[in-house]
């Protein structure tokens, strides 16, 4: 499978679980706890597997850079978190960045 893929979906899955850490509760509910920690941990793993053939500082700042785009759009989402220009101006910031990156 593309390196790369394997990074995105990684990506995905952190934004899920941390996602997650909000449903949880701080770990006191089982169910979104038990997903926060499964999609840590398949995070993690693919991450881990794309790194064999990636620049692991690449690879891991595309990964930071997925999760923290997603995490911050789904949030606004579900939660209602404020959007203001600098928050949108942030995201931007961190997707021309990880294309530095993925182009570099």
């Amino acid at each position: 499978m593309n390196p790369w893929l394997i990074v995105l979906i990684a990506g995905l899955m952190e934004t899920g679980w941390a996602i997650g850490l909000k449903y949880s509760e701080g770990f006191t509910r089982f169910w979104p706890s038990l997903a926060t920690v499964v999609g840590a941990l398949g995070s993690f793993w693919l991450l881990s597997l794309a790194m064999k053939t990636l620049p692991v500082g690449t690879a891991y700042a595309v990964w930071v850079g997925i999760g923290a785009v997603g995490t911050a759009v789904l949030a606004v989402a579900l939660f209602d978190e404020p959007v203001s220009l600098l928050r949108v101006a942030g995201i931007l910031l961190i997707v021309a960045g990880i294309a530095a990156l993925k182009l570099a």
